[in-house]
């Protein structure tokens, strides 16, 4: 059942060295055009999946808050119209922290939008240079304050374990951020992702990443820290009071469907991966043509979804329940999970079980992707 969408906005003002997601930099836009094309979309994809009420939506880049709010506005009538919302559904846009975008936060709020998250990323000019933002940092406090009034909800991101960054720095800006007092974080640690600008800096020897033991020890500082605050880690960086989680995202880790539109959007209904075209023109002009913007669309083995399933909910704090997944897949328990790889990543305080629920312990996270590896069954992957 589809309970969640997905709507990507691929435009930005400038590329940031750092980021690998499908954004674009462009001279203009022909905002009517896209409007008709994403509602094409969404048309598509009500007559596809099933009409359960959403129980979230998500704008997601690239950089929606550049989205005209009028055009927000029509995408979340038509969803509503094709889907209905369930009550108290999240709406949450995602925002530069900008005093423009933050002039727009009135309007949106207006549009629906109810929870925004925004892309601080850092509290210091020093720093957002660095990371190319174009964001000044007292001026993305500002839109932070900008935000508390008009959303119930308000996230924002931060990068660390940047380049020769201490533990006393990184504590000190963490304080500081838990004390504008939002109800959720998302921390993460940087990652120098290939064909990024900095990946490109990397092997010039223009800077040279934070060491994997250091970067470690700030990963544990920072969930001591803001657990110690209330906001504990549900997710490998996402941190939140309770009741304060991403609904929204929550539905990818735990393996829900989800409908996502626009360029390079990501799908999954009822066993069926589906994928649009990623660059915005092509998508575009498949969408006019067509009226959807889809690449690929996949049947997935049995299998295969629940390996996937396994590889987002051991992200989780919470775990994945095996019994669960075992009637949903119809796959044996014994299947799903190394239970002698579980047993000795246990016995080094990496993994934890309670009755048919596993998971990654804090001290495990920094080491994820390994212990999906050890964890995760080869011939479950392979299928």
């Amino acid at each position: 059942m589809a309970r969640a969408l997905y709507i990507h906005w691929p435009f930005c003002l400038s590329k940031c060295p750092y980021c690998d997601f499908n954004s674009h930099v462009r001279d203009g836009i022909d905002v009517s055009a896209w409007r008709e094309a994403m509602l094409a979309d969404l048309r598509h994809e009500a007559e596809k999946a099933a009409n359960e009420p959403l129980d979230s939506v998500f704008f997601g880049g690239g950089t929606p808050s550049l989205m005209p709010p009028a055009l927000v506005s029509d995408l979340l009538t038509k969803a509503e119209r094709l889907w209905g919302f369930a009550p108290g559904v999240e709406i949450t846009l995602e925002a530069n922290p900008s005093s423009v975008e933050a002039a727009n936060f009135r309007d949106l709020a207006a549009a629906g939008v109810n929870r925004v998250s925004l892309g601080l990323q850092a509290l210091d000019d020093e720093t957002l240079r660095f990371l190319g933002r174009l964001h000044g940092a007292q001026e993305g406090i500002e839109a932070l304050g900008t935000a508390q009034e008009w959303f119930n909800r308000v996230s924002f991101d931060l990068i660390y374990a940047r380049p020769g960054q201490t533990a006393e720095q990184w504590e000190a800006e963490l304080q500081r951020a838990l004390g504008f007092g939002t109800g959720h974080l998302s921390l993460y640690q940087l990652t120098i992702e290939p064909g990024t600008r900095f990946a490109t800096d990397v092997r010039q020897g223009a800077f040279t990443p934070l060491d994997d033991d250091p970067a470690a020890d700030l990963f544990a500082l920072t969930c001591e820290i803001a657990g110690a605050a209330g906001l504990p880690a549900y997710e490998v960086s996402n941190h939140a009071r309770s009741g304060e989680e991403s609904r929204h995202n929550l539905t990818y880790w735990r393996y829900r469907d989800y409908v996502g539109i626009g360029p390079g959007a990501h799908g999954r209904r009822g066993g069926v991966a589906t994928l649009r075209h990623k660059k915005p023109e092509n998508w575009l002009a498949a969408a006019a043509e067509r009226g959807e913007g889809i690449k690929e669309e996949r049947n997935l083995a049995t299998r295969e979804q629940a390996s996937e399933a396994l590889l987002m909910g051991l992200r989780l704090a919470e775990g994945v329940d095996l019994s669960d997944l075992s009637q949903r897949f119809a796959i044996p328990e014994a299947d799903l999970i190394d239970r002698n790889r579980l047993a000795l990543h246990q016995s080094l305080g990496l993994a934890w079980s309670e009755g048919s629920r596993v998971g990654v312990t804090p001290q495990g996270m920094p080491l994820l992707d390994a212990l999906l590896g050890e964890l995760v069954p080869a011939a479950l992957v392979a299928e």
